[in-house]
């Protein structure tokens, strides 16, 4: 298993936002900090577990929540 990086997309698979896609914006083990573009912004991103995120390995290029939220969408299609 790669280890988790900033770009990846990963899915919540627990919490209220379970089952949500979001971009991985920076690690710090055990948490990856988790942004949107929409709820959750660049400036203050979701701190989530690593244990109770699925990363996909995909990568994600971004540097603002416009272009998360188009890097998500085109990835839910």
């Amino acid at each position: 298993m790669r280890p988790a990086s900033a770009g990846m997309f990963a899915r919540s698979l627990a919490g209220h936002d379970k089952g949500r896609l979001f971009v991985v914006v920076r690690v710090e083990e055990p948490y990856v900090y988790l942004a949107d573009g929409k709820n959750r912004l660049l400036e203050k991103p979701k701190k989530k577990k690593l244990m109770h995120v699925q990363l996909d390995y995909q990568q994600a290029d971004f540097s603002s929540d416009l272009e998360i939220r188009k890097a998500l969408k085109a990835k839910e299609v």
